[in-house]
């Protein structure tokens, strides 16, 4: 994913509280990376690791060791920082910027931005807005519900009930997410954010009834704008469940966008509830996020009853009286 310097400037004008000091300059440039950064050593001359491409961030440290340098020493500790291709450099707390600064940015056509922002507030507030602006995304076919807190993601063939099972939980009180097109972006490592189609969100294709508003409907506490994925519930034709789980003991997995996510495989045959299925699936997944495992659980306690019983077994072959 790409950003544009100028649609972040546009975007976020007010809240990150931005005001260009090289005007127009530069604002079409492509923003390489998501890294925020303070040069810290470069402006001292030590460049051997510095990483240019980043977005850098000079605060009050920084304007303080400039303007506490000679007018050589300054020029030259600027012009080794210049000499990089830098994306933006952006100075925090509204401080006053050196004109030898801007001179030497304007000259190498390096877009320089100044913030009202405190620098900790700065890095606070852009990060999140870089991290999604970057986030590497997918698109799934299935639905998303939030149920019990829970971010199910329904998958499956065509035509398979995928809708109809979230209408129903819906009905039941939990919250659509997205319906057919869900759009996924990883945050961080681990996280998995799905939402609708900007066009089709909280819309729902039901077969032989149609397209169906489902905040008209229910009202607007039955959707949500966005939600964590957090488990993947596969429907299947009951003929083609081979992989179905038994007993809960083997946790399966499906990766998305790198992310391991717990998979639960339903089979579906005529008359199975699975609304309550699905409950049962959110409510399961709640215990494991709070550190009871029932099927471990009861495994552990089946061993020790077998041991218990082989136990006695040995004690009365011994028995002779």
């Amino acid at each position: 994913m790409t950003l544009r310097l100028r649609d972040l400037v546009t975007a976020r004008r007010e809240a990150l509280q931005l005001e260009p000091l090289t005007g127009q300059l530069g604002l079409d440039r492509l923003l390489p990376q998501a890294e925020v950064a303070s040069p810290g050593l470069a402006l001292a001359g030590y460049t051997a690791r510095f990483a240019p491409d980043r977005i850098h961030v000079l605060g009050e440290t920084e304007i303080t060791y400039l303007e506490a340098l000679s007018a050589d020493e300054r020029r030259r500790a600027l012009g080794g920082f210049f000499a990089f291709d830098l994306p933006v450099v952006f100075v925090t707390k509204g401080l006053q910027v050196p004109p030898d600064l801007l001179a030497l940015a304007t000259a190498r056509q390096i877009p320089v931005i100044r913030t009202a922002l405190k620098t900790a507030e700065f890095y606070r507030r852009i990060k999140p807005i870089l991290e999604e602006a970057f986030a590497a995304r997918t698109t799934l076919h299935g639905s998303l519900a939030d149920i019990y807190g829970v971010g199910l993601l329904f998958v499956g063939r065509s035509g398979i009930g995928k809708s109809e099972c979230v209408l129903d939980l819906v009905e039941r009180g939990h919250r659509l997410v997205a319906d057919d097109v869900v759009q996924v972006s990883r945050r961080g490592h681990d996280i998995l954010i799905g939402q609708g189609h900007e066009l089709a969100q909280h819309h729902m294709e039901i077969r032989g009834v149609g397209l169906v508003d489902i905040p008209a409907l229910f009202g607007v506490r039955a959707v949500r704008q966005q939600k964590r994925i957090e488990v993947v519930v596969q429907l299947e034709d009951w003929d083609n469940a081979q992989d179905a789980e038994r007993t809960g003991l083997g946790q399966q997995e499906v990766e998305i966008l790198e992310v391991k996510l717990p998979k639960v495989v339903v089979p579906l045959n005529p008359g199975k509830n699975l609304t309550v299925i699905s409950e049962v699936v959110a409510m399961m997944h709640l215990l494991r996020y709070s550190g009871v495992d029932v099927a471990a659980a009861f495994n552990e306690r089946l061993i020790r009853r077998m041991k218990e019983q082989r136990g006695i077994k040995a004690y009365l072959q011994e028995d002779y009286e």
